[in-house]
């Protein structure tokens, strides 16, 4: 029991530290982003295409030379918003089980 209890702490600290950095992310989205040419042949009239599914629609869209820092530091943001969520939901599901388990070796005990 005690060590469940331990582990609830750790979880609650770490949730938390999630919690922090989610808050500062900033801009996102999702996507891949890939250059692309008009003459795949000989590798000319390269451009950049950033392609995504939201809300169950596929979509593509050119991206301007210019805006290609601002778009991979989005997409960098998106996949660690996505990681950061993911290790949320994976903690707060152990956080359920031990919370399930304390309480039925309170009961047992108790009974």
């Amino acid at each position: 029991m005690m060590q469940a209890t331990k582990r609830l702490a750790q979880i609650h600290k770490h949730i938390e530290r999630i919690k922090v950095e989610l808050a500062v992310i900033g801009e996102m989205r999702p996507g891949t982003l890939t250059r692309q040419y008009k003459d795949r042949k000989s590798k000319s009239g390269a451009y950049y295409q950033l392609s995504y599914t939201h809300q169950m629609k596929s979509r593509t869209e050119y991206v301007a030379r210019e805006s290609l820092p601002d778009v991979r530091r989005q997409i960098g943001n998106y996949k660690r918003f996505k990681a950061l969520t993911t290790q949320w939901v994976d903690l707060s599901i152990e956080q359920g089980r031990l919370k399930a388990q304390l309480a039925r070796e309170q009961s047992s005990m108790i009974g």
